[in-house]
């Protein structure tokens, strides 16, 4: 049995309000939250958060964790990515199991991923992905069910590589609606980006500061578009990632005004950056895909994202390294893209949502924590509640820090917010109750990550209010 900690005097905040109060673990699990003006209740260890800000765990619902793409592999394992996660207060990921190549299928990608959870530090849920379809995938997604794994992604471009064409696409949403399950999507129209991105080579600029230009916002939206309309002729619950674009927020909440179960994602770096770190002295540092938008793009996603029409904010975590990046600079269609992120999502995006007078802050816990936990039918994550895991992370809301990527856990060299001055860092850890970051530094916990299971979408969606975990929440341990 672990040690009963009690978390004394902080404010503990919720997606649905605020308190004054002392949180008791024990177990693993949160027993009670008191109210301040009570007695600090006995417990084996005290941590003192007076003038902290104490909220959930982050749940993160996109990284990539040892992903191959083409010929290159992330730099990193599971035991980095998920001790990078805890020591940046993220501690539940969803990864994803993407077959490499045509010959892998989708049941064999997502067992390779389970195979290696066993380094895992902290707790782990995963993604499927289907690329092609055949008349074996309806019983891969019941064996994936099976394995707890009810959410899928599909790719609307990189033909070739990860893309579904548009058939596959309709028959996927149709058996996850079957399965009650969740469809994340990568929506990028592929023909518009194909024919701009030959445009572009043909008159010589493929190089990578040329990447905004090769993938503008009008394919993210002519994509969005087509995918609402397959959900809502399939009746299959739609995710969308990495949304950079406010208009393609607009069509999620239009769609979803219309009652279609259908979320946005997005991440840190399009609500924090814009193109212009393309025309500096290190566009690799902010290859990825989609690109940064221009600033009042930018701009107007980050008020997207402060007024709620956004769902989750998610990392989007693809840990390649400068050499890596640096092989091709000449040729955007050859390096690797993808950004780590995974360490910096919470200082990111507090600092961009919260204020100074800790408005804001709500809204916060619910793109980092609650939401993402709830979509992905995650029990037990996601709230500071009684039955719910002790993931608790404890932030001084005064304190400022700048970001040095050599100095971060994430097993690459470099960070897109280098040199950053954010708000809202870690100084205090607990995943499971088990205290993983303090001012000692952070304390490696172990190969202690539990695979963990998704809920039906439908039940989850409907959960109880904020603070009353489900009733399986209660079992789940």
């Amino acid at each position: 049995m672990k040690d009963s900690v009690v978390i004394a005097h902080g404010l503990v905040v919720n997606a649905d309000g605020r308190r004054h109060a002392h949180v008791l673990i024990r177990g693993g699990l949160i027993e009670r939250v008191i109210d301040a003006s009570e007695p600090v209740p006995a417990a084996e260890r005290m941590i003192d958060a007076s003038g902290k800000l104490v909220i959930p765990g982050g749940v993160d619902g996109h990284c990539h964790i040892a992903q191959r793409t083409g010929r290159y592999d992330t730099v990193d394992d599971y035991a980095t990515t998920t001790s990078a996660a805890l020591a940046g207060g993220t501690t539940t990921v969803l990864d994803f199991g993407i077959p490499a190549d045509a010959s892998q299928s989708l049941l064999e990608a997502a067992e390779y991923k389970l195979s290696l959870l066993d380094q895992a530090r902290c707790d782990v849920a995963l993604h499927a992905s289907v690329i092609e379809w055949d008349e074996t995938v309806p019983a891969q997604l019941d064996a994936l069910v099976d394995r707890g794994i009810r959410s899928v992604k599909l790719y609307t471009t990189n033909r070739g590589t990860t893309m579904a064409d548009g058939d596959t696409m309709i028959k996927v949403l149709r058996e996850m609606a079957r399965i009650d399950g969740l469809a994340y999507v990568h929506a990028e129209h592929d023909p518009m980006i194909v024919d701009c991105t030959s445009r572009h080579a043909e008159a010589g600029q493929i190089g990578i500061e040329h990447l905004p230009a090769t993938r503008p916002e009008l394919a993210e939206e002519a994509s969005v578009r087509e995918v609402l309309d397959m959900a809502e002729y399939t009746g299959a619950a739609v995710y969308f990632v990495h949304q950079s674009t406010p208009g393609a927020v607009d069509l999620v909440s239009a769609a979803r005004e219309r009652g279609l179960p259908i979320h946005s994602e997005t991440c840190p770096h399009y609500v924090a950056l814009n193109d212009e770190v393309y025309a500096g002295e290190l566009p690799e540092f902010y290859a990825c895909c989609p690109p940064m938008r221009d600033k009042a793009t930018m701009l107007a996603l980050r008020q997207r994202l402060t007024d709620g029409a956004i769902d989750t904010v998610a990392s989007d975590h693809s840990a390649y390294n400068l050499s890596q990046k640096r092989e091709r600079l000449d040729d955007l269609r050859m390096m690797p893209h993808g950004l780590p992120g995974v360490e910096t999502r919470l200082p990111v995006t507090y600092t961009h949502m919260v204020g100074e007078d800790l408005s804001g802050l709500e809204k916060f816990v619910s793109v980092f924590a609650t939401a993402p936990a709830r979509l992905n039918g995650l029990v037990g994550k996601g709230s500071i509640a009684p039955g719910f895991d002790a993931d608790l992370v404890l932030i001084d809301p005064a304190k400022m820090r700048a970001v040095d990527g050599t100095a971060l856990r994430m097993g690459t060299d470099f960070s897109p917010f280098e040199g950053m001055e954010l708000r809202g860092w870690p100084e205090t850890v607990l995943s499971g109750g088990t205290v993983v970051l303090d001012a000692e530094g952070f304390t490696d916990p172990g190969a202690v990550g539990r695979l963990l299971p998704q809920a039906r979408y439908s039940e989850a969606v409907n959960w109880p209010p904020l603070g009353q975990p489900h009733s399986a929440a209660l079992t789940a341990h």
